[in-house]
């Protein structure tokens, strides 16, 4: 594929954090030409880290040996992914003469809203890295006794304002706090909750609900990010707090950033402080990105990072559901489609958008710099 005749119609799409966070990086790593370019990167991500945590970091050692990062080493994990992420940009423009820079939008899920951040230029990387590592330790300690959980609906759109309010009811018990962390779709978001709050919420909405509703718990252990979990040690205020005299924030970012905060492209010369007080403990509205990205006419999605993972899979199931949904409008297959999809059946009539999503091409970008070496 020629990316840089792709890019004026392509956003770029920054993953983040994961239980897996190496990806193909010890390939790039240990290229002949792409080698050096990382390693500056990966030194530069292990000098920060020691410098904010006091702790001995060596992330290209972490990479050559193929050591995954654990909750214990999120730190590691947070600045790896970051450095990644802008190494795998350099390698475009040096070694490709691609200017990222001309892409017609970017986004990014989580702390890839940070590096989308750093990429195009509104923060230095030392800067918005230094805040994030500066509160990882509390982070992790808050994610102790917190588990993810999938909800979603087989059918039916779920209830989000039913939702919210069963969220505040248990918060208000004062046994644990739960929060939406994630909208996936019309029918999915992730919720993070304290202790067994989500067993308790699950209980609950289900005694309000005529429909039924899924509740998939995952075994491992999250910072509860994006949740009002993270009020407990004050860290979004801590955080606007750092962010007072870090330098930069007083350019618009180019291309334009959708943020996963407001759902929008509303950054601006003066507000990415607000908006990133905001990204610690509001939920990420990747549902709205991914619809935006379809209504603005994009053809080609480029994955930036190691091992994308969450947005293609969101990409995928939209791709798979649309076309379930619209395959042979008078087949047995699409009728049944209908019933198995209502949320859909609803939305499509007002978001024609949607019909694109298989027309859409995705790159992951670490595979397309191996397939595609310097010559």
């Amino acid at each position: 594929m020629d990316l840089k005749a792709c890019l004026p119609q392509a956003a770029l799409a920054f993953r983040g954090y994961n239980i897996t966070n190496l990806g193909r990086t010890t390939e790039l790593l240990e290229h002949r030409a792409y080698g050096p370019v990382v390693q500056r990167h990966l030194h530069h991500g292990s000098k920060l880290c020691r410098k904010v945590t006091g702790k001995r970091v060596n992330l290209a050692a972490r990479v050559r040996s193929h050591k995954e990062t654990t909750l214990r080493s999120y730190h590691e994990a947070v600045a790896m992914i970051m450095a990644v992420e802008l190494a795998q940009l350099d390698l475009l423009r040096e070694f490709h003469g691609i200017e990222y820079q001309n892409a017609r939008l970017i986004y990014g899920y989580s702390l890839g809203e940070v590096s989308a951040l750093a990429a195009t230029g509104v923060f230095a990387m030392e800067s918005s890295l230094e805040v994030l590592l500066s509160l990882a330790s509390d982070a992790v300690e808050l994610s102790q006794d917190v588990t993810l959980g999938v909800l979603f609906s087989r059918g039916p759109e779920l209830p989000s304002d039913e939702i919210t309010r069963q969220c505040l009811r248990i918060n208000l018990e004062g046994r644990g706090v739960i929060g939406v962390s994630t909208y996936l779709s019309p029918n999915s978001l992730l919720l993070l909750g304290q202790r067994d709050t989500l067993d308790r919420f699950k209980k609950q909405l289900d005694d309000v609900l005529t429909e039924r509703i899924y509740l998939r718990k995952n075994k491992h252990r999250w910072p509860p990010l994006h949740t009002p979990i993270m009020w407990e040690r004050s860290i979004p205020n801590r955080s606007a707090l750092l962010m007072h005299t870090i330098e930069g924030g007083f350019s618009a970012p180019k291309p334009p950033l959708l943020s996963m905060v407001t759902g929008e492209a509303n950054y601006n010369d003066h507000n990415a402080r607000d908006i990133l007080r905001r990204w610690i403990d509001h939920p990420q509205r990747l549902w709205e990105v991914v619809y935006e990205t379809l209504r603005r006419g994009i053809e080609t999605v480029i994955h930036v990072g190691p091992e994308p993972n969450l947005l293609p899979a969101t990409f995928e199931r939209l791709r798979v559901d649309v076309e379930g949904q619209t395959r042979g409008s008078l087949s047995m297959r699409a009728l049944s489609g209908i019933v198995r999809r209502p949320w859909l059946s609803a939305l499509l009539p007002s978001r024609a958008a949607l019909l694109r999503v298989p027309l859409i091409r995705h790159v992951n970008l670490e595979d397309w710099l191996l397939d595609n070496p310097p010559q």
